[in-house]
């Protein structure tokens, strides 16, 4: 079955961007526009080929550049190369085939922007941003290829080992062959952190402890994370996710996986999410129970995190000025609100809790709100004071999901609005330069 791409390119190859002035590169004649089609007689698909081909030493480099193909030859002298790409994959994004029952793209609202829909499953994303991936779409090919380079970590998403729970999850197209992959790849070396995504009734209780069985015996699967099903109200599917004793019992799970895995690992090795944590209304474990925080981008940790950094170095509002007023997603909200009440100086700081109005369901993590979602908070709250907006909300081009700048926010609530760090760093060091 042929793979479906995003941005698939016209011609195989990769597009360089910039060539640094003096390197070798630029010596051998290399040039922006030129598309590198292989190395030493090997094509390359992406970043991951070049760098693995351009460790040999001449290099004959065949480019296309205007309509005609030529071959460079250079010598490294094991100084860095000095191209850059204009992307990392040259054959576009590999997406995911499957439909999963509790895909987050899948419930998104129509109208934002093209790259929020591309339900990516490729294991090169995995190795170079820690994307989660699903291992079913992986051919005989990619195996030998991730062990050969040794691409390693991967994150995988899991979910469960029951094959017929699998099916109903998962529902993936063809043959499933996610578990045979995951043992080829540890077999092969290769070190995974697995992702489980708790669906109520259907992956947790005792499929859940069945899978972490299956895992636990498994050297090179280096963490787990269980996380609880996020839906939007852009769907008809589910209607309601864990409440305070669904997420203690899930807990109470991972907690009895930790103590078993501490004498044998060194590590807890199974990390519940910070949301599991603060729906049980439980107290948040210490930062050594985390073990480096190996799963910190899942959204575990993130508050032990946040509270310790504060609790170093807590922040010290200036002496003088207006009222502050910070904004944050409802589930962080009732953690930073007991924070901020140890500061001198907190009657003059708000804590405001934002609904999301975009994606609804039980989606309430700051780094989802909508840029409208925090101006209609704003103005509701009055618009009176500077109001601190965490960079999280934020894409690398400064903007939000529905394609808003912070000074958009500020001009459609008539506020003053700025844009700060997510770390407690972040946010002592602006409230003390108000």
């Amino acid at each position: 079955m042929p793979e479906r791409r995003y941005g698939e390119p016209e011609h195989i190859g990769g597009r360089i961007a910039r060539v640094r002035f003096g390197s070798p590169a630029w010596h051998a004649g290399l040039r922006p526009g030129d598309r590198v089609v292989s190395v030493n007689g090997r094509p390359v698909v992406d970043l991951l080929d070049w760098q693995w081909a351009t460790a040999e030493d001449p290099l004959e480099v065949e480019v296309d550049r205007d309509e005609a193909r030529r071959t460079v030859v250079l010598s490294t002298g094991s100084r860095p190369l000095g191209v850059e790409f204009e992307g990392a994959l040259f054959d576009g994004v590999r997406q995911c085939s499957n439909a999963c029952s509790f895909c987050f793209v899948a419930q998104l609202p129509r109208g934002l922007r093209r790259s929020l829909y591309v339900r990516d499953d490729d294991y090169r994303l995995s190795f170079l941003h820690g994307n989660f991936i699903t291992l079913t779409n992986l051919t005989d090919e990619d195996v030998r290829r991730i062990i050969e380079q040794r691409l390693s970590p991967l994150h995988v998403s899991l979910h469960a080992v029951d094959l017929e729970v699998r099916r109903r999850l998962i529902a993936p197209r063809g043959e499933d062959r996610a578990l045979e992959r995951l043992d080829e790849l540890l077999a092969g070396g290769i070190v995974i952190h697995v992702q489980v995504v708790a669906v109520p009734g259907v992956n947790d209780g005792d499929v859940l402890r069945q899978t972490l069985e299956h895992l636990a015996p498994r050297e090179n699967v280096a963490s787990v994370g269980v996380v609880p099903l996020g839906f939007t109200k852009h769907q008809h599917r589910f209607s309601t996710s864990y409440d305070a004793r669904g997420a203690d019992e899930t807990i109470a799970l991972v907690h009895e996986f930790q103590a078993r895995a501490r004498p044998v690992r060194g590590t807890s090795w199974v990390y519940a999410a910070d949301e599991l944590y603060l729906l049980a209304r439980a107290e948040i474990p210490p930062a050594e129970y985390y073990d480096g925080f190996p799963q910190y981008e899942n959204g575990i940790g993130l508050v032990r995190s946040f509270v310790d950094e504060f609790e170093a170095a807590p922040p010290a509002l200036a002496s003088r000025g207006a009222r502050v007023v910070l904004v944050t997603g409802t589930m962080f909200a009732p953690v930073l609100s007991g924070l901020v009440r140890r500061i001198p100086g907190a009657e003059r700081i708000d804590v405001l809790a934002v609904e999301n109005g975009l994606l609804g369901g039980n989606v309430a993590v700051t780094g989802l709100l909508s840029g409208d979602d925090i101006a209609r908070a704003i103005v509701a709250h009055g618009g009176r004071g500077t109001y601190l907006v965490p960079d999280i909300v934020l894409n690398s081009d400064a903007l939000t999901l529905d394609d808003m700048t912070v000074r958009d926010i500020g001009r459609r609530s008539r506020a003053r609005v700025r844009a700060v760090g997510s770390t407690a760093g972040d946010l002592a060091r602006a409230l003390a330069h108000l």
